[in-house]
């Protein structure tokens, strides 16, 4: 199943902006709750990921539907996949990387495994996922791409901003991100601010209170 992307889309500026933040200062100004639990980046980290999500659900073990959002992805596309958390079959490896890295997407976060790693290792692609095996998938469907997914205990919505760095991944909606984006860059002073005064030797432990 194919549904049309109907959310309001980050303007590429947006997404600049927030390559230039921290996962950890986002979930900050966002109560520290959202945030894709279990994965980690397998790619070799250059600065951040910053893209908006084209969402996948698949079968357990199959990447049917993954092969067709890579016909449907657009240039600043995060392709996050909804794979059940199985671990027991990989659901991309280095050709589907590369074809997702050529036609413009931004990365892959997938709530499953990946195989080649050696070559996704020695890349900056980004590519997230929860494990790595040796094992490919099926190629059956069923499947659903464009509808609401859930990855590592967060829901993601077609559209979402969906930004990774080495401490993981976290998505929120378009409505409100500027707020959130001005709200970071404020948290972004203060911290400068304390490192400075740690240095000076006149920090006063204010930032812990």
């Amino acid at each position: 199943m194919t549904t049309a992307l109907d959310t309001a889309t980050a303007p590429d500026a947006l997404l600049a902006a927030f390559r230039a933040t921290a996962t950890a200062t986002i979930s900050d100004n966002l109560s520290r709750l959202p945030g894709f639990v279990g994965l980690r980046p397998f790619h070799r980290l250059e600065g951040v990921m910053a893209g908006r999500a084209l969402t996948v659900r698949t079968a357990v073990g199959d990447n049917y539907f993954i092969h067709k959002a890579l016909d449907l992805v657009q240039p600043g596309d995060v392709i996050v996949v909804d794979g059940g958390g199985d671990t027991a079959r990989a659901l991309i490896g280095e050709i589907m990387a590369t074809l997702a890295e050529v036609r413009g997407a931004a990365g892959f976060v997938l709530d499953g495994a990946i195989r080649d790693t050696a070559v996704i290792g020695a890349g900056s692609f980004p590519v997230f996922a929860r494990a790595a095996i040796h094992r490919g998938p099926y190629k059956n469907g069923p499947g659903a791409i464009n509808v609401p997914v859930a990855v590592g205990g967060q829901v993601v919505h077609p559209g979402d901003i969906v930004i990774g760095d080495a401490d993981g991944v976290v998505a929120f909606p378009v409505e409100g991100a500027a707020a959130l984006l001005d709200a970071v860059r404020a948290q972004e002073a203060k911290e400068a601010a304390i490192l400075t005064s740690i240095r000076a030797g006149t920090y006063t432990g204010a930032y812990a209170k």
